[in-house]
């Protein structure tokens, strides 16, 4: 079964969100904090720390 990856996440998300309730502010800031960081200088290193 071939899922899309975006798909894939944002099932994870909706269901993170649906169980664990974190606030509002904490998703904002790491959906924003991992969009600038894959976008900066900084990308190679977080890249090569999850791989």
């Amino acid at each position: 079964m071939d899922v899309p990856l975006w798909l894939a996440a944002l099932a994870v998300g909706v269901l993170g969100i649906k169980l664990a309730r974190p606030p509002w502010w904490l998703v904002a800031l790491l959906l924003l904090g991992g969009y600038l960081i894959a976008d900066s200088f900084l990308s190679p290193t977080v890249d090569s720390l999850i791989s």
